[in-house]
């Protein structure tokens, strides 16, 4: 029996819902898509004219809304109507990792999965399809299932409603998020029922060759999110380890790297050294991994999977301690301009941002910190380091300590050093000839994403560090 979609509906606004929503309306102009969020100021950013207001900055995100949104992209706080006329609702909401109780740190928190299971079992009408998109530990559809079923016990006397449960994960990279849900390398889909299954087969049709689409059990669809994000963090990890062994034996980490990603068997993505993963699923699948292996007792693979963690959480402390050692070991009241705060360059997310860490760290040193992002206001910035000095008891009054540069210039003027933790374009592009004399001596600049070409330098009489670059053992001037 097939299944007709003409209106559905997304539970979550956020970095996952709004680009995909966006990109499957403007490919399905046949369906209605109703965004739908609790955070009435989210929504408003969604609906305001001014598309630089847009709450999630992504490459072509604008185009998408502006030519979509009104006809048939919809953004609303009504959940209630919006569930009541989808034929597939999605939920795309945020699972972050437990603070508390069961599980505590490393487990995935389900009230948000939970409240719109809820929301969809108490308003949904006739048949309803209903995707996991958010990142969500394996059986997950259990606890929807669950939620969904048991309401329609009791109901022979209202209009009957039944459910079908997909996982459908999103595979996006931050900063390329339209063009990974334009051109996928492939689109996932577990379940049980092959009508629901091909229902949104149908839609992924549209643009996307069937040949990428593949068709898995539900479970299989859930654990393989997760083991994604787990190898591609796993990548980064290894080569940030090779990074340090670089710097201390001659060896240059972009030359190991072009060679090592030569090997078609290893290939090159995810090779590139730097400050270490950040995001919003990286390290938060990684301890999802770990909870569930330790509850079926698989205790040496939850081990395996968190050293993944600790080595991008010590590639960053290890940062902190080149910086202060190379400012002759101390950098209280030293002023240093941090050039990005965002965990990537062409997003304005700061979740798990290595930029967090590293200039909390600098923080706890007693320096100065002058930021400059080009996404990133000083709200995010100062709200992301209150909530880690918090996190871990610290006293540090932020807003007195850092400051949002608007330019280059004044980012340096009077600046010790300056660290790049991000790989925006123009940050190649900087005038460092003119940079150095506004800098306090000996000025130091540690290029954490290989930003700098050394050779560009001229006439500057700057100190130059480099991570993973043998040759930082003879730069200094």
């Amino acid at each position: 029996m097939s299944v007709e979609v003409k209106t559905i509906c997304c539970i979550g606004a956020g970095y996952v819902g709004g680009p995909t929503m966006a990109v499957i309306a403007d490919k399905c102009k046949y369906l209605k898509v109703i965004v739908v969020d609790l955070n009435k100021d989210k929504i408003d950013s969604w609906n305001d004219e001014d598309l630089t207001k847009l709450p999630v900055y992504e490459p072509g995100l604008k185009d998408l809304i502006k030519r979509c949104r009104g006809k048939n992209l919809f953004f609303s706080t009504n959940i209630q109507q919006s569930i009541a006329q989808s034929d597939m609702v999605f939920i795309s909401v945020n699972t972050p990792t437990k603070k508390r109780g069961l599980g505590a740190g490393e487990a995935s928190d389900l009230k948000y999965i939970e409240s719109s299971a809820r929301s969809i079992a108490e308003f949904a009408v006739g048949h309803t399809i209903v995707v996991e998109k958010s990142t969500i530990p394996v059986k997950t559809a259990e606890v929807i299932k669950t939620i969904l079923f048991s309401s329609q016990k009791g109901l022979e006397n209202k209009p009957s409603k039944s459910f079908t449960v997909l996982s459908s994960p999103e595979f996006l990279a931050e900063g390329t998020a339209i063009d990974d849900l334009i051109n996928p390398s492939r689109v996932l889909i577990g379940g049980e029922s092959k009508d629901s299954i091909n229902a949104l087969v149908n839609i992924y049709k549209n643009w996307v060759s069937e040949e990428k689409i593949i068709k898995t059990n539900i479970w299989s669809s859930e654990l393989s999110k997760l083991t994604a994000n787990a190898f591609l963090a796993q990548r980064i990890s290894s080569i940030n380890s090779i990074s340090a062994l670089c710097e201390k034996t001659g060896a240059d980490i972009s030359e190991v790297a072009k060679a090592v990603g030569m090997d078609y068997r290893i290939g090159r993505h995810f090779l590139k050294s730097g400050p270490g993963f950040g995001g919003s699923c990286f390290k938060k699948d990684i301890l999802n991994l770990v909870y569930i292996c330790k509850l079926y007792g698989l205790n040496e693979v939850a081990n395996y999977w968190q050293e993944v963690l600790k080595i991008n959480h010590w590639q960053q402390n290890r940062l902190t301690n080149i910086i202060v050692k190379k400012l002759f070991g101390t950098v209280t009241n030293k002023k240093i301009g941090i050039l990005g705060f965002a965990f990537k360059a062409d997003t304005n997310d700061t979740r798990e941002s290595p930029a967090i860490n590293i200039c909390s760290n600098l923080l706890l040193e007693g320096a100065k910190l002058s930021i400059y992002d080009p996404k990133v206001k000083f709200q995010e910035i100062s709200d992301s380091l209150n909530d880690l000095n918090n996190a871990q008891d610290h006293t540090i009054k932020i807003k007195d300590s850092i400051f949002t540069a608007s330019s280059f210039e004044q980012l340096a003027n009077g600046s010790d050093a300056i660290l790049i933790l991000t790989e925006w374009v123009e940050f190649k592009n900087i005038d460092w000839v003119k940079i150095s004399k506004l800098m306090r001596k000996p000025s130091w600049i540690f290029d954490c994403r290989d930003i700098i070409d050394v050779n560009h330098f001229g006439e500057s009489d700057l100190n130059i560090w480099k991570l993973g670059f043998g040759s930082n053992m003879d730069n200094q001037k």
